[in-house]
């Protein structure tokens, strides 16, 4: 059987509550916007989609090794944005700050240590950030939207530390997926 899955990064406390205030202060202006469940925002490095369940101890296995090498990245938020552009807004995420170039090293060798499971690795470079919402099909720009931008484009937050990696299972329901978690591993020796 198949699984839906994803390895990501749980977000910071310190960073929570940025994307709290901005999502709720978001959701009362802006109407075409699928939001996330902030308990449900995370930093996805790796999405492997559809794996055999016969497969799953073998990730977890690379993700460890993996892990093991790579010393705990320091993020922070900054700023918000569009993918998709003003005429055809898609997500509005918020941007980060912090050990990327670190962050993206670690993707690239956690891909290569999946290619044998079957997961292809992502040609498109890593452009790190926190998913806000999934704007409805059909949406625009609007004074609402330009608003949100203008009062989050230039957000900070304190610096947060990324300590440990988490395979996630995502059940895609109705009201919108649901993860469980199916491993952790602390980032750096042990």
């Amino acid at each position: 059987m198949a699984i839906r899955s994803f390895l990501a990064f749980e977000i910071p406390s310190e960073i929570r509550h940025i994307l709290s205030t901005a999502s709720e202060h978001g959701q009362a202006a802006l109407k075409d916007i699928r939001w996330v469940r902030v308990t449900n925002i995370h930093l996805t490095v790796v999405f492997m989609g559809n794996v055999e369940e016969a497969v799953v101890g073998k990730i977890k296995d690379a993700a460890k090794k993996t892990c093991a090498q790579y010393e705990p990245f320091s993020i922070r938020v900054k700023g918000a944005g569009l993918f998709g552009g003003r005429r055809n807004p898609r997500v509005l995420w918020m941007g980060l700050e912090g050990d990327l170039d670190r962050m993206s090293g670690f993707r690239q060798d956690l891909q290569t240590g999946l290619i044998p499971f079957g997961i292809q690795a992502e040609d498109r470079p890593f452009r790190p950030h926190l998913t806000l919402g999934r704007f409805r099909k059909g949406a625009r720009m609007g004074p609402a939207l330009d608003g949100f931008l203008s009062k989050y484009r230039e957000v900070e937050s304190p610096e947060g530390i990324l300590r440990e990696l988490v395979l996630f299972r995502s059940n895609l329901k109705p009201g919108g997926a649901v993860y469980a978690k199916l491993g952790a591993w602390p980032l750096g020796k042990q």
